[in-house]
């Protein structure tokens, strides 16, 4: 009785803490730069598990936060609205916005000072872009603009996807294009021949349970940082294989 007690107080404050983070109209200060990339999208596989991003539904529109931001990865999926403020040379007239998906990690480099270089050194909120959604809110000649960035709701096409990878005693589950809050805290898994499975994340919103699911019908039960909970029944038939994705229901 006291540990379910004890349980159910700890899921109760984790979800308030979430629920004020997963959308704030308040406006925040941080600052942005962009990635190099050739193509100006940030396609490599980053520290959220995505692998191309532009399979994965994100594309330009994504960005490495600062650990400030990252929280460990949990913060994998959620979505940001950014705007370049306070920079009459480097900011685009009308300070436009873009909504952007935290897919990625932007490492510190405690080798440099934190206002030299070293942007993603903690405390600092900073938000690595790819230079294509860079060029929507300011100059691409800047170095470093000044922004402001704001939680919001995620607008994904389509449903939510489920791949599978693993052995026959390790199961993990890429889970990608969530909507709503964006930011997945809680994945169970079900068999035909199962309860539900609660699963642990292993990094970024890739999630695992070692247990042997081969041959069964999936089902899976996805809760987001505001303690939403989208249930999808089946996804997978029971001739699924590691590297297959299917696609579930959607918030």
């Amino acid at each position: 009785m006291g540990a379910a007690f004890q349980a159910t107080v700890i899921c109760l404050i984790l979800l308030h803490g979430c629920n004020a983070a997963a959308q704030d109209d308040e406006w925040k200060s941080a600052t942005a730069t962009y990635s190099k990339e050739t193509d100006g999208s940030i396609i490599i596989e980053g520290a959220c598990g995505y692998g191309d991003l532009h399979m994965s539904s994100y594309g330009k529109y994504s960005a490495g936060l600062s650990s400030m931001l990252f929280n460990r990865g949990s913060t994998c999926g959620s979505c940001f609205e950014v705007r370049c403020v306070d920079h009459i040379l480097w900011c685009l007239q009308g300070s436009p916005s873009v909504t952007l998906t935290a897919t990625d990690f932007c490492p510190p480099n405690y080798g440099l000072p934190a206002d030299y270089g070293g942007w993603c050194n903690f405390p600092r909120a900073h938000f690595e872009m790819s230079k294509a959604a860079f060029a929507e809110i300011a100059e691409k000649r800047a170095d470093i603009v000044p922004v402001q960035y704001r939680r919001v709701k995620c607008e994904r096409r389509g449903a939510i996807r489920f791949t599978v990878y693993g052995t026959s005693f390790y199961y993990q589950v890429l889970i990608t294009n969530v909507g709503s809050d964006g930011e997945v805290v809680g994945v169970k898994v079900k068999g035909s021949k199962t309860g539900w499975i609660p699963m642990g994340r292993n990094w970024g919103q890739n999630w695992q349970c070692n247990l042997n699911l081969s041959g069964q019908p999936l089902s899976f039960e996805v809760t987001t940082s505001t303690g939403r909970t989208v249930t999808s029944y089946n996804v997978a038939p029971p001739t699924w294989r590691f590297g297959q994705t299917f696609q579930g229901k959607q918030f």
